[in-house]
């Protein structure tokens, strides 16, 4: 990061007075001018506290890097053949000094260039790493986001280990595609059950007192898949695959962008994945992401300023203090502090350090006092969250934490009573001849009022008879047929169809489920009635933020095991605590700030 930090003061320096070392009189013949580079180099090395060498070597890397690209993109206009800057192993480079080169087109297959490089600096096996990713050897560089001047790592690794690394990668892969794939569907599932009440588990949207939020369907399923890939990503965060998880987090970014701002500047969901994101770019030293990561981090500090207030005067009065979410702005300053020393602004850096440290004071969980509340019979999480709140007070922590419980406790019975009282009034609709599904979406849109849900339903089915007096029967004797083909029985194949409204492929998997007889129960319900109407157990299943979902356990008569086994693997992901984004150990955040304020001592000391 020195060197970065050098270089970047520099091009600060050359652009303020204008100074283009790829041209006359720094550049001749692509040469450079010793003479006058020197005396670049001695203007220079007294305000950036250096020494004349230093300096001098940094200019000319800068030179040489312009005078590379300019011929680089020349090449690359003229024959579409692209440089690329290779950061080879140090026993393999003639002047460690000397950065190489390589010419290649892009639309040819990475093992083609994997093969040139082997034999033009004598490696054996070498698998080759852009932005913190192995290429595939299978596929074309540009479909890899290969592009020209791009910098790739070239790593050597013995013949077995090559091909060991390359089934690992391809497993790796199909790994990652797979895993994306069973999350989205997973939530994609349960976003259907949010609002279908006999559906379990199903999802709910809610603000951090649990009051559920009043969202179009569309956005609401948006904001439930980017919830579900975002709690995923961090599931994967902890356990250091930072790889994978920027994979999700980025698929959460996507779902995000389908919410309207209204939404967003409510919840601080969005801002926390910007900063996971940028933190994961860290973590994998993804530089190249840059420009992104700092975008990312702006978005963040907006997205926190818009929903916690000038002062976080709105989550003071939400929460009652702000100590808890101090350790988000703890890693975003941190994180801008970073970018600011990697583009050579060491005053930023140091002042947005100086904020890191002051917080990292405050935010630091004190051993004696953990241990004083983990004696009293709290957790390790909410001594720390506790403390934090109450800014180190172990009187009031306690107390904190016990009012925090009685909270909870409070709003699964409010969940619990809501969802019974749903039921109940799903019940008596159902009892008067309409569909269960039919009935919830009707109390829904009515706010659960039951003699409105009614009229709702009674103006649907008069509006359909209306329209489809000569619509075929739900039960019509060639679905009845089909599934007497599939070996049911004709009263309960009637039943099942009676109970899906005429869905085949629903009826045979109500039957499937039930040994191809359906209990009295559901038999007896065929009129309109599609499910048990007593209550299910609720358990609360928090997001990552302001907004969290709820989950009640069981399962849906017409799920099928692979849709059970997807929704069983992202419900484990999900922390079972609504405050885990806020409980960091800050130990990583502890390495990254005495690494920067061992670079920006040094900085100070040669100044």
């Amino acid at each position: 990061m020195a060197e970065q930090n050098t270089e970047a003061k520099l091009k600060t320096l050359l652009k303020q007075q204008k100074i283009q070392l790829w041209n006359p009189p720094y550049t001749e013949d692509n040469r450079p001018s010793p003479e006058h580079m020197q005396d670049l180099s001695e203007q220079y090395a007294p305000l950036l506290g250096l020494s004349v060498a230093e300096v001098g070597g940094a200019l000319e890397s800068i030179r040489a890097q312009a005078v590379n690209r300019g011929k680089g993109n020349q090449t690359f206009r003229e024959t579409n053949v692209a440089s690329l800057e290779l950061l080879l192993p140090r026993d393999s480079k003639k002047d460690p000094k000397t950065k190489s080169f390589f010419q290649t087109k892009l639309d040819v297959c990475a093992q083609e260039l994997v093969d040139r490089i082997r034999e033009e600096y004598g490696l054996k096996s070498v698998k080759l790493i852009l932005n913190g990713r192995t290429l595939n050897v299978e596929q074309r560089l540009d479909e890899q986001g290969v592009r020209n001047h791009s910098k790739m790592m070239v790593l050597r690794v013995s013949d077995s280990e090559w091909k060991q690394q390359q089934e690992q990668e391809q497993e790796r892969q199909n790994n990652q595609n797979q895993s994306l794939q069973r999350t989205q569907k997973g939530f994609q599932i349960l976003s259907e059950r949010a609002e279908d009440l006999d559906s379990k588990p199903f999802l709910e949207i809610a603000d951090q007192k649990g009051n559920p939020l009043n969202i179009p369907h569309q956005e609401k399923k948006a904001l439930i898949l980017a919830m579900g890939f975002h709690e995923k990503g961090r599931s994967l965060m902890k356990r250091r695959q930072f790889d994978d998880a920027l994979c999700h987090l980025l698929q959460a970014d996507q779902q995000f962008s389908k919410c309207g701002s209204t939404l967003l500047g409510s919840v601080d969901n969005f801002a926390v994945l910007q900063l996971d994101i940028v933190w994961c770019y860290r973590a994998l030293e993804a530089l190249s992401c840059l420009d992104d990561g700092r975008a990312r981090l702006q978005r963040a500090e907006q997205s926190f300023l818009q929903c916690y207030g000038e002062q976080q005067q709105r989550l003071r009065m939400i929460k009652g203090s702000t100590g808890r979410e101090e350790v988000l702005f703890l890693r975003l300053y941190l994180l801008q502090s970073l970018l600011a020393y990697i583009e050579g602004n060491d005053a930023q850096a140091r002042q947005q350090l100086s904020k890191v440290e002051a917080l990292y004071r405050r935010l630091s969980p004190d051993a004696e006092k953990m241990e004083q509340l983990m004696t009293l019979g709290f957790t390790e999480r909410e001594a720390r969250l506790g403390l934090r709140a109450c800014e180190g007070d172990v009187q009031e922590a306690a107390l904190h934490i016990s009012n925090r419980r009685q909270e909870r406790a409070e709003m699964k019975d409010r969940e619990r009573q809501k969802r019974r009282s749903r039921l109940e009034a799903v019940s008596v609709l159902s009892e008067l001849g309409f569909n269960r599904r039919d009935a919830a979406r009707a109390l829904q849109q009515s706010d659960g009022n039951v003699d409105q849900a009614y009229t709702i339903l009674l103006n649907s089915r008069q509006a359909a008879e209306a329209t489809n007096n000569n619509s075929p029967e739900a039960v019509s004797p060639e679905k009845v047929e089909q599934l007497l083909y599939l070996g049911f029985d004709r009263p309960h194949a009637e039943t099942a169809l009676t109970l899906t409204d005429g869905d085949v492929q629903a009826a045979a998997q109500l039957l499937l489920e039930n040994q191809g007889e359906l209990p009295p129960d559901l038999s007896q319900d065929s009129s309109g009635s599609s499910g048990s109407s007593g209550p299910g157990r609720q358990e609360p299943v928090p997001s990552s933020s302001t907004s969290s979902t709820s989950t009640s356990t069981g399962s849906s008569s017409t799920s099928s095991p692979e849709d059970e086994a997807a929704v069983s693997e992202v419900l484990g992901d999900i922390s079972r605590h609504e405050e885990d984004y806020l409980d960091l150990t800050l130990e990583e955040e502890s390495e990254l700030i005495v690494t920067l304020q061992s670079y920006l001592s040094r900085s100070t000391q040669t100044v």
